[in-house]
């Protein structure tokens, strides 16, 4: 029993390991520029541990993006105000916003390879059956991170502007950080203008009609 405990915290600090030595690459490189050599070099185990934990390099970067997003997402839904339950919708929204830009920045480009990973390698194009119709291709919204993501976000949006098209507007804000523009800005040390400038944008949104000054 005492060496399964063994193997098993040693295959738990060996994923820990590779996750964080694939995050500080990503902060050097693009996900397509990484190799599963340098992250076995840099986690300091075994190529074949890389493989066979992950199975290839978008599997290893579909684990690091999730588990980054799970931390979020425990946040959001069980940690401590304004990220958490508690705070008014405006507040939790931007805390939620500053979180996003936290992941995106920490894991450059990782966001945009599951995208594309999403839609060509896990929902191929439909083709007809013998007996009816294509299925329609899922959308990208469909994949646990983005659908919380966007869910979340949607409905902060809606509490505080229940005028707005919420869903439509939470679409387009997580679209704005898949962008090659923002993933350069990213490159370039950017995180702290996009967070301003996504707070800034939230902001305008989520202003009340009533507290607008009045237009003629």
């Amino acid at each position: 029993m005492a060496e399964v405990r063994r193997e098993r915290a040693d295959a738990a600090r060996n994923r820990r390991a590779i996750l964080l030595a694939t995050e500080e690459l990503l902060t050097q490189f693009r996900p397509e520029q990484i190799s599963m050599e340098q992250v076995a070099a840099a986690a300091g185990v075994g190529k074949g541990t890389v493989f066979h934990r992950f199975g290839n390099r978008m599997g290893l970067m579909r684990a690091l993006m999730e588990e980054r997003a799970l931390a979020l997402r425990e946040a959001a839904t069980d940690g401590p105000p304004p990220l958490g339950p508690g705070a008014e919708p405006r507040e939790r929204l931007l805390a939620f916003l500053d979180g996003l830009v936290d992941v995106i920045a920490r894991n450059k480009g990782l966001l945009a390879a599951l995208g594309h990973a999403i839609t060509t390698t896990h929902h191929p194009d439909p083709t007809p059956s013998a007996t009816g119709p294509a299925e329609p291709k899922p959308a990208h919204g469909e994949h646990p991170v983005y659908q919380f993501w966007h869910g979340h976000l949607a409905g902060l949006i809606a509490e505080q502007r229940p005028d707005l098209d919420a869903d439509l507007i939470a679409h387009l804000l997580l679209a704005a950080l898949q962008s090659e523009q923002i993933l350069h800005l990213l490159e370039q040390g950017g995180g702290e203008r996009l967070r301003d400038t996504l707070r800034t944008v939230a902001t305008a949104l989520l202003d009340s009609r009533e507290d607008r000054p009045h237009q003629p």
